[in-house]
């Protein structure tokens, strides 16, 4: 509930505290006295976006502060979810700077807009004139049934799998597009991946190939080097081989005089080992080159074709191509096993929707089952309020579709006169009887569901006498299990308030100002008396007005 409101610099209202206790609490004023200010003021604290115009004075910050107690509530689960401190004692504040920035804090915590207008539909419902016309839309229609029928639980099932369902549609959607794209690719994709294919593509192959081919195209030159370095390792008088032979006797004569001359023997050794195994790979290198012709074209052969594919893919090596290869074996895979996967997601759907049908029947299950108790409840109460006449006519219908709520479409008719045709509520209702209507349905909602604290905006807009009465009564029996304000102009609903508080102008130094303040019972009975006659009270607008109270 909320248990105060304070307010500075915010339209005419230059600084107000005010303190609201449980149970019924009746506002009245003027026209134009600023209600309507009050109102704007407590929607801040509710989320709604804050206009720089909104400053009284507009040099300095506006700030408006509400403490609710939020222990009957269940919001635990909510402040946990948006990262709140949790406290009993709850307290929401918005801040307008100068500069137009606007700030909101939830226990003294920073938070978002969309955050706080979470909280705020869980704190207060504002019924205004607007909220009345919501009346006549479907949702709110839907709303009033669900709650009655006690479909919360279900109608979450169902949108959770209603967002699984739409997520499949979507995926198959674009499976059904990528096939589209990728069969006009697929021929094309198939002869690059075929081209890659035969080639029987080998990691490091290009360099393998290129350093053959340049062997092979330079066989005379390598084959006469080869030659050469031959006859220099083995030609009997002058060659290598036999040089280092010849020095090699030489050291080992030299080595039992001296260690020195023996490891001059060892090297000399060691290197006529070397020479001679060098002699024998020339030997068997100058034995394996042949010139080969036909070799020769098919390395050169290929090694154009590795080119050839390298410029027409813009790669770099073979790596690169063999990777291009993986990707066109990957997209053609993909293209020829759509098919399946379509079918697949199809039968995900399929499967998906005989889950939604289900949770949908039994929604519609239930509102069926509640229809005649909300209509008897409904028409009950209208009776009561002056309406004896008042039907409804409420029928839900399953459909094929699937809508966010459901499978059903509402029919939510109305006729206000015996033997009148029923017809939408917004062509069958005037203002005033819209008005009874919605204090009706608040009123069977309060018996299901833990409305928050709840204030009538002029609810009785367009009735008086005996209905007021009536209307102050409904009212007053609802803040037996709620906190019920009603901004009012009737004597005979202000008269059943627990408490009066009345919002009034006054100029201070050539400025006008707004103030709201808490009416003590001697207080109560002028302002009634002035309702009820006028400024000018007459000693029966004074009678009256102690009999309306008492």
């Amino acid at each position: 509930m909320l248990t105060s409101l304070s307010i500075k610099n915010y339209a005419l209202i230059d600084n107000l505290h005010v303190d609201f206790n449980d149970g019924f609490s009746i506002i009245t004023g003027e026209t134009g006295a600023g209600k309507s200010i009050l109102l704007g003021g407590l929607s801040l604290i509710l989320g709604k976006r804050a206009d720089l115009s909104s400053l009284k004075d507009d040099s300095q910050k506006c700030v408006i502060e509400a403490v609710f107690n939020v222990s009957n509530y269940n919001l635990k689960a909510l402040f946990k979810a948006e990262d709140f401190d949790y406290e009993a004692q709850t307290i929401i504040r918005r801040e307008i700077l100068p500069s137009g920035k606007s700030r909101a804090f939830v226990n003294d915590s920073p938070v978002n807009l969309n955050s706080l207008q979470l909280l705020g539909e869980r704190l207060i419902d504002i019924h205004s004139q607007h909220q009345t016309l919501q009346l006549t839309s479907n949702d709110f229609q839907f709303q009033v049934i669900d709650a009655l029928a006690n479909n919360d639980a279900a109608l979450q099932d169902y949108k959770l799998e209603l967002k699984a369902y739409k997520t499949l549609q979507k995926e198959l959607k674009e499976l059904l597009s990528f096939q589209a794209e990728a069969i006009k690719e697929h021929d094309y994709n198939s002869f690059l991946l075929n081209e890659l294919v035969e080639a029987k593509l080998v990691e490091g192959e290009l360099e393998t190939l290129e350093e053959e081919y340049e062997t092979l195209n330079n066989i005379e030159g390598i084959q006469e080097k080869l030659s050469e370095a031959y006859q220099l390792l083995s030609e009997d008088q002058i060659g290598v081989l036999s040089s280092l032979t010849s020095l090699k006797n030489v050291f080992q004569k030299l080595s039992g005089f001296s260690s020195k001359y023996e490891d001059l023997y060892n090297r000399a050794n060691s290197s006529l080992i070397e020479m001679d195994d060098l002699f024998s790979e020339v030997n068997d290198l100058q034995d394996s080159l042949d010139a080969d012709p036909n070799r020769l074209g098919v390395v050169d052969s290929k090694l154009k074709m590795l080119h050839n594919l390298m410029q027409k893919h813009v790669a770099n090596s073979v790596s690169e191509l063999i990777e291009i290869k993986n990707q066109l074996e990957e997209k053609v895979s993909i293209t020829e096993n759509l098919d399946d996967t379509i079918n697949k997601k199809q039968a995900e759907i399929s499967s998906k929707e005989k889950v939604l049908n289900a949770v949908a029947k039994t929604i519609h299950d239930k509102r069926i089952k509640v229809i005649p108790e909300l209509r008897n409840q409904l028409e009950t109460i209208l009776a009561n309020l002056g309406m004896p006449n008042a039907q409804f006519k409420i029928d839900v219908i399953l459909n094929d579709s699937f809508f966010v709520n459901g499978k059903d479409e509402l029919s939510f008719l109305f006729s206000a006169n015996k033997g009148g045709s029923f017809n939408e509520l917004k062509k069958a209702a005037s203002g005033g009887e819209l008005s009874r209507i919605m204090l009706a349905i608040k009123s069977v909602l309060a018996k299901y569901i833990q409305l928050p604290t709840i204030m009538f905006d002029e609810i009785d807009t367009g009735v008086s006498g005996e209905i007021s009465n009536k209307m102050g009564d409904i009212m007053l029996q609802m803040s037996k299990t709620m906190q019920v304000f009603s901004i009012t102009h009737l004597p005979q609903i202000a008269a059943k308030g627990h408490s009066h508080f009345k919002v009034y102008k006054e100029d201070v130094n050539e400025v006008t100002q707004t103030n709201l303040v808490k009416l003590n019972h001697d207080e109560r009975i002028v302002e009634i008396a002035q309702m009820l006659g006028g400024s000018e009270m007459s000693s029966s607008a004074i009678a009256h007005a102690k009999e309306l109270l008492n």
